[in-house]
């Protein structure tokens, strides 16, 4: 099964996008926006980035958990990930996101 984007309305009414697994996992969290639009376009930066790996930072929390975020070629920030309990987890992660970032498939559930 591929993965998919969830894209989200929240209780204060701003719009967030989720990429997830085929195994429903999320693998990389946006930032909040205030328009929808602006979340859809979060979503084509994800899919226009998320291919190179060099656009990912791999990181430690200050309680020393890897995670890493995906930044744009300006250095913006595009989403992160959740903490893992490895490094070697945390670059499975950022493989996943590789794999599929391309998808088409977006969960609007904001309707």
């Amino acid at each position: 099964m591929k993965g998919y984007y969830e894209l989200k309305k929240t209780d204060g009414g701003k719009f967030h996008v989720t990429l997830k697994a085929g195994n429903h996992e999320v693998i990389l969290s946006s930032q909040l926006y205030a328009e929808k639009s602006n979340a859809e376009n979060g979503i084509d930066s994800i899919r226009t980035n998320g291919t190179h790996d060099a656009r990912y930072e791999r990181k430690l929390s200050a309680k020393g958990e890897p995670y890493f975020s995906l930044k744009a070629q300006n250095g913006q920030l595009i989403g992160a990930s959740e903490m893992y309990g490895s490094e070697a987890s945390r670059d499975d992660g950022i493989r996943s996101v590789i794999n599929n970032c391309p998808t088409p498939t977006v969960k609007d559930l904001t309707v």
